[in-house]
Order: structure tokens, then sequence, then C-alpha cells
């Protein structure tokens, strides 16, 4: 056969025959199956074809059997999963679009003919913090009718906690009640998800019913742009299953030693694949301290140069120190350790009651593998041999560190605030390479849903307590550098004014050249009563009041036990305090600003 058929009959002019050619010979398999749509849509009059771009499913209306994958995500997981879904989909000729739960509407849910989500659990049972408006929108009158639209659920979560994968279950029920079929039994995954996440993608594939046009695959390759030239060909990323070694030029312990903890201020080398926005996290693939590595081996039966774990076989120690969570504990190797041990006080943390469930998750926060292993000695005749204990850990997860520079300002490097964890893996890590000019493997994990607003008029009021200041000092390099006039108020809050005040003198330096307007301050230990930022908030109720009706956004970062709750309920009282508001008007408003991206949060 000739490598070049001949032309087949056609109503273009041989320039514009050469042009199409050429463009086609330089698009990438999904970018050509997207100008098919694109063409098509323009050739019957869709208006906005050309703002299609890559994500946005342009042939949508076109090919009669549009997939919505929708991603419900706090730290990247689900997100990650939805991308590969969508790929998959698309590679397989349907016409596929993702969307986040911040951004999809009850008429895109409604308009779809096949609904796929994967769904993100945080705490207590609770939707991440982008889903919250969709959680209300589906539980509300308002919410889209189905008409028997075929659906599945991926549930992602973590056993520890009592409602394990309640997202996922949510979905589930809602879609069902609001008229959907369900295509697939729901599934509910634990941390440790990679295989039911490959099998949960090739179930899908199989039960989705077969696209009826060929137009559908979502460009991920860069695209041409709209001035008709093509978009420069952008460096590969570091990802979080392709992270690179960055060298740690600076550790700066930012505390007094009267802290009694340390808080660093890390400056890592990036690069071009190191390309950030302010509100993205830096991830880091750690190693666990030697002094735990150690520790757990001791309370082994065995000492294997090699063991396997699943379908892989490593040396021992190298499981111990790059494959496995030992500075963390989970349920799942707490029910085996007490089967073990028989010990009573452990078995009463792991009773499925509300009660034993506070107690367990406070147990955990403070203890890692080897304590467990220590507290709790196994019975006569239970000693663990490793390649036992290692089914039941769980692997070795990165670390997430909301970056604390904006690259406008520092160039390449990522800067980080870390406090130091004792025998934490990423803070003990993290220390270690900083003293010794060494590298640690790291990637950018985006967060498209913490961003400064694209109105550089807009006012910015910053809350972040402790380590939680860290994006903020972003915010502001970010908005000096590109000359923003809106103006930005930061809550700050720490123990010691002496001892813990994070940044003082870049603050101080800040408001006096107006690159910060304002700056609240609580330091709860410095006097009898303890005094919080959210107390701060409704001092100031009345000027909060005034700069949120001047169409400010407010961002929270820290702490979501404590601080983002009791900062939700102190907005909630400025809105009733200064704005006259009754309570569920003033629920009513902070969901409009959260729907609206002015209320934004970044809580772990």
């Amino acid at each position: 056969m000739s490598e070049n058929p001949a032309p087949a009959a056609t109503p273009l002019d041989p320039e514009s025959r050469q042009l199409l050619e050429q463009l086609a010979a330089r698009l990438p398999p999904s970018a050509l199956w997207w100008a098919s749509g694109y063409l098509a849509a323009r050739a019957q009059g869709v208006q906005g074809a050309a703002q299609g771009g890559a994500g946005s499913g342009v042939v949508a209306a076109l090919a009669g059997n549009t997939v919505l994958v929708l991603t419900a995500s706090q730290t990247g997981n689900a997100r990650r999963l939805g991308e590969r879904l969508r790929e998959r989909l698309a590679t397989a000729g349907h016409a596929v679009r993702l969307v986040s739960a911040a951004d999809v509407t009850g008429k895109q849910l409604a308009a779809a003919t096949t609904l796929l989500a994967v769904a993100s659990t945080q705490g207590e049972g609770d939707p991440p913090d982008e889903a919250r408006g969709l959680w209300e929108l589906l539980s509300g009158r308002k919410a889209p009718k189905f008409q028997q639209t075929p659906f599945a659920i991926f549930g992602l979560g973590d056993s520890s906690y009592p409602k394990f994968c309640e997202a996922g279950h949510f979905l589930d029920e809602r879609f069902a009640a609001l008229g959907g079929t369900r295509l697939l039994a729901r599934v509910d995954a634990d941390v440790e998800y990679a295989d039911e996440a490959e099998a949960w993608l090739d179930a899908v594939l199989a039960a989705v019913p077969a696209p009826v046009a060929a137009m559908a695959p979502v460009a991920s390759e860069p695209w041409p742009s709209a001035a008709g030239g093509f978009a420069p060909v952008t460096v590969r990323q570091a990802e979080r299953d392709t992270p690179r070694e960055v060298p740690v030029l600076t550790a700066q312990p930012i505390v007094a030693k009267a802290a009694g903890r340390a808080v660093l201020h890390y400056e890592l080398e990036g690069g071009p694949d190191f390309a950030y926005e302010p509100g993205d996290s830096l991830g880091i693939w750690p190693l666990n301290p030697p002094v735990v590595v150690a520790r757990v081996k001791a309370q082994l039966a065995d000492a294997p140069s090699l063991v396997t774990r699943g379908k892989l076989e490593r040396p021992l120690e190298e499981w111990l120190t790059e494959h496995l969570e030992i500075t963390r504990v989970a349920r799942p190797f707490l029910e085996a350790q007490a089967a073990r041990s028989g010990a009573a006080e452990l078995q009463a943390l792991l009773a499925k009651t509300p009660e034993a469930a506070v107690r367990l998750q406070s147990f955990m926060a403070g203890v890692n593998v080897a304590a467990v292993l220590e507290q709790f000695p196994v019975a006569a005749g239970q000693a663990w041999r490793a390649a036992e204990l290692f089914a039941v850990l769980r692997p070795l997860a990165p670390r997430l560190y909301s970056i604390a520079s904006s690259r406008k300002a520092v160039g390449d490097e990522v800067h980080l605030t870390v406090a130091e964890v004792e025998a934490g893996a990423a803070s003990t890590h993290l220390w270690r390479r900083g003293t010794d000019g060494g590298v640690v493997r790291a990637y950018i994990e985006r967060n498209e849903h913490f961003r400064l607003p694209a109105d550089t008029s807009r006012d910015v009021i910053m809350i972040g307590p402790g380590t939680g200041v860290a994006p903020f000092r972003a915010f502001v390099q970010d908005r000096a550098e590109t000359g923003a006039n809106g103006r930005h108020w930061l809550f700050f809050g720490a123990r010691h004014f002496d001892s813990e005040f994070l940044y003082q003198l870049e603050w101080q330096q800040a408001l006096k050249d107006g690159r910060l307007n304002r700056l609240d301050l609580a330091f709860s230990r410095d006097q009898p009563t303890k005094i919080y930022v959210q107390q701060r908030l409704r001092e100031r109720a009345a000027d909060l009041w005034q700069w949120l009706e001047g169409g400010a956004s407010v961002y929270v970062c820290g702490d979501a036990t404590h601080m983002a709750p009791d900062v939700h309920a102190a907005l909630l009282e400025v809105a009733q305090s200064a704005g006259g508001l009754d309570a569920a008007a003033a629920e009513i408003w902070l969901s409009g600003l959260a729907t609206s991206k002015r209320y934004l949060r970044d809580v772990y």
C-alpha cells in the first residue's frame, strides 16, 4: 500500500487543504478527535466552540452520549483518578467532560447521559471543601432530576474513621433518589486503593454504553492558541508518581527556643518542571526516620533479607525506610495488633461507638507503629513475622505542604513553613536534608480551588494561624509583584508573641510599605484568658462586614479539626452582629460566598 493515498474528493481549495493537512500533521491523536468535534460544532452553528479548549467537552452537545466525570477531591487523589478515567474514556471515543464538584452545575448533571463520580471523604464523614456547594444542591429542592441516568461511584476514604467513604455513600444514595440507575455497584476504597481503582476503570470502560459519535476525546496536549499559532510546548511537570529530586538550600528556624517546638523555613531549588501558583502545595516523598525503623525491626520475629508484600519483593530495610507507613498508624494495623496482644485498652479504643471514635483519633495522633508494638506486646506465640506485619501496614504516602512563596518573587525556588513533628517522616527527612545539603523527592500538587482572585482590585482577607500562614506569605508576595491594588488583611495566631510570631519582620515590613493593609494578632497564652483568631474576627465584625460586602475574598488555612470550624462559626456571627442577618440567612450568605469562590479553605 502507498504511504500517500490518493486524496479523496473535497470541497476545499488546494490552499485550504494544504493548511488543514499541515495542522493535522502537527496534532496528537487526542487533539485530532477534539478538532473533529470543534469543526462539526462550527458547521452546525454551535456558539462558543472556539472556547472549548482542554477539558471543555465542546462536542458534548453533538455526540449524543456525553459522559460526565465528576471529582470531589481534597488532596488530589480523586482528581487524579478522574483524569485517568477521562483519558481512558476519550481514547475509547466517548464524548467526555471532566468537572470538579466546585464547578459543576445542576444543569450539567442533568444533561449527562452517563455520570461517573470519584469522591473522597474527609475527617468524620465530611465532603471535600470544594464539594460543599454540590452537597447542598443535591440535598435541596433545586436538585437536578435524572432520567434513569446510568451512574457509578468510586469512593475514597480511610477505614480508621467511623464514617468510611461517607462522601461516596452520599452521592450513591442521592443519585439513585434523584432518578439515576446504578451502572455499577459503588466501590468503597481504603487508603491503599490502586488495585481497586484499576479494576473499577476496567469495569467502567466495559459498562459505559458505546459512543455513537467518534468525536469525543479532550486534548490534554498543548492546543493552538486563539491567535492562530501554537501554544509553546511546556516542560513536563514533576507529578505525584513522577517526582524529582530537588536540593534543600536552606533550613532556618523561625521560632525561638522558648517555643518548645521547632518551626523551620525551608527553601528548595525547583526548576521549570516545578511551576506553581500561590495556593499550591509541595508534595514530598519522605524517608522514615532510622530510629523508628530500628524500633520496628526490633519487634519482628524474623529478619529476612527480602520480603514479599502483594506482588512486590524488596529488601526488609527498604520496605521500612521508603515504602511503608510507620510514623502513622491506621485502624487495620491497630485491629491486628489488638488481636495478637489481647490488650483490653487497645480493644476498647477500637469499639464501634462515637465515644471510642473520639478517643481513637486522639490516640492515633500521638503514636507511631513502633510505639504501639512496644506499648501493647503480643501474646506468647503471636510474634510478628515481617511479611505478616507488612501486609497490615499502609504504603508510605507523600506529605503536602502549602507553598510559602511566589515564583514571581523568588524565581525557581520553593519555600515551605514546616513544624517539626517528633519522629515525623517528612519533617525529620526535610531537616536532615536541610542540614547536610541533600535532596528530597518532590512534586507540585496543584490546588485550583485556593487561588487568588483574578481581579487584582479585589480585597483579600487571610486567616492563617500557626503554619497555616504559609500560603498567605505567597499571596502577599504575588500581589506585590503583579501590582495588585486590592487591600490585604491578615489574621495570624500562635501561642506566644515573643517566640512564635512566624515571619514577624516580614509582616511588619509589609505593613510599613503598604503590601499589607491590616494585621490582627491572637497569641493565646500571653494572657490569662486564651485568645484565638476567631475572637479577633468577632471583635472586628463591623470592618470585616464592610470588606466582605465590598467584594473581598476570605481565605482560611490550617487546622481542620478545631480552627476551621471555629472560624466558620465566627464568620456566621459576623454576618449576624454586623450584617443584621438571622441565623438562617447568615448560613445562606456564607454558603453563597463559598459558591461564588469568595470563601476558600485549605484545611488539614
